[in-house]
């Protein structure tokens, strides 16, 4: 009992759970929670960086610990459950820009670690902190809703309710004959009664209990389409070959200027989204919207995109999925220090989580972004100046499948109505700053 008791007063004294109200069980199911709700990207990030030449193997294990360092630092050092991986978006920048005449992997790694720096340095010189205290709270909980929608939206894609329209529109309904789709909607029926009950835990048994959904129906129905691809082996060792070959001076030449600035200024706002949102939903932010410990999550961020490009995963971020985890109740750094373990882990254990395929996920998806849009009740929606660049900022992220763009146009909306309104001063000099720098970026196409 006694090794026991030292154990938990070591939990409590480095987390301080009890001030938080958590605990060290609730903590490690919440991340969890966050880990099973964003182990896609160990599949996913591979599948894209495979089109830039890159091997395969290698980006898996490159992707476990780009993810694990600095989730790890951001859950010790800064003691928030905010876990970090390969961006989505960013890996397909990557994909898109490998085919450019002459462009190699090493150099598009080296771009990541510049671009990396870059945003360490704004971190470092406080500039970073003082924009994201200069955001108007309406924006910011606006910056919140944004995220949930897109969560939702991304959940709906991936229980293939919504498709890709075949006959040239943008979208579709899905179809309720498919069997992914069908075991999606039973996931999500069982999470909504999960939720109901108020069970603690619910995100997590709900994927779990999917999967288990989705291993029936591949039993049941083994004819038509597979939902789970069960390995071949359950262990295999990491294959570190991309570690340490991103090619920095390459990446310094002026012709690719404009490319390191397009990975900057994406990395750069969806991160503050990501913090914003999530942190809201944890109920971390003070009353002005501002979070404890910014410069600490925001330097663990920056670090960690130089991080991912030194691994050759591409660059890492703060990752929206981390709500899952909030949702279930983490609310200390030992959320993220589970989520880093089971990263490590699975640098070895890749094949294995692939049992859990991506239809179990996507209902928790749906939830989460249920979870995250209810502060929508909070913003301002009354007056045009206050209420219409938020609703663009929501608007715009989920349609465009873009944090940073939704950021852009609702800082380039509050600067321009509160200038039409004879109100210059009421906006801060930083938000003049970024967004003319958002103007920019669209006007030469890199956000």
């Amino acid at each position: 009992m006694g090794a026991r008791s030292r154990s938990a007063g070591f939990w409590e004294a480095r987390f301080g759970l009890h001030e938080r109200g958590t605990t060290a069980p609730r903590e490690c199911v919440a991340g969890l929670a966050t880990f099973m709700t964003m182990a896609y990207i160990i599949f996913v990030n591979p599948a894209i960086l495979a089109g830039c030449g890159m091997p395969k193997p290698a980006v898996v294990a490159a992707t476990c610990l780009a993810a694990a360092v600095p989730t790890l630092l951001m859950g010790w050092w800064a003691n928030y459950p905010f876990a970090l991986a390969s961006g989505m978006g960013l890996n397909a920048a990557v994909a898109v820009a490998a085919l450019q005449p002459g462009m190699t992997w090493q150099t598009l790694m080296g771009v990541i670690v510049v671009e990396g720096a870059l945003v360490t340095l704004l971190v470092l010189s406080g500039a970073r902190e003082h924009i994201m205290r200069a955001i108007p709270l309406n924006l910011k909980r606006a910056i919140g809703v944004g995220i949930g929608l897109l969560i939702a939206f991304l959940g709906l894609q991936h229980m293939g309710w919504v498709v890709k329209d075949p006959g040239g529109g943008l979208l579709a309904q899905g179809s309720f004959n498919a069997k992914p789709t069908l075991v999606a909607s039973a996931g999500l029926v069982l999470l909504m009664a999960l939720l109901a009950y108020r069970v603690r835990g619910a995100i997590l048994i709900g994927i779990l209990g999917t999967a288990s959904l989705a291993w029936a129906a591949d039993l049941i129905s083994p004819a038509t389409e597979r939902l789970v691809q069960w390995p071949g082996q359950w262990l295999a060792w990491p294959d570190f070959s991309t570690f340490g070959q991103a090619d920095v001076l390459g990446a310094l030449q002026p012709a690719l200027a404009g490319l390191v600035f397009a990975f900057l200024i994406t990395d750069f706002f969806d991160t503050m989204g990501t913090v914003i949102g999530v942190g809201g939903q944890g109920g971390f932010l003070d009353a002005q919207g501002g979070l404890p410990r910014l410069d600490r999550v925001l330097l663990v961020d920056s670090l960690a995109a130089v991080w991912g490009g030194v691994c050759g995963a591409s660059s890492a971020t703060t990752y929206i999925e981390s709500a899952a985890g909030v949702s279930e109740g983490g609310r200390t750094g030992l959320v993220s220090l589970v989520v880093a373990g089971l990263f490590a882990a699975s640098m070895f254990l890749a094949p294995a989580v692939g049992a859990v395929p991506a239809v179990a996920t996507a209902p928790a998806l749906l939830v989460v972004g249920f979870l995250m849009i209810r502060v929508v009740g909070e913003m301002d929606l009354a007056s045009a100046d206050e209420g219409m660049p938020a609703f663009l900022t929501l608007l715009v992220m989920p349609l465009t499948l873009s944090i940073s763009r939704g950021i852009g146009v609702g800082f380039l909306a509050w600067v321009l109505v509160k200038l039409l309104r004879g109100r210059a001063r009421d906006v801060s000099p930083w938000l003049y700053a970024i967004a003319a720098l958002f103007a920019l970026s669209f006007g030469l196409g890199t956000g």
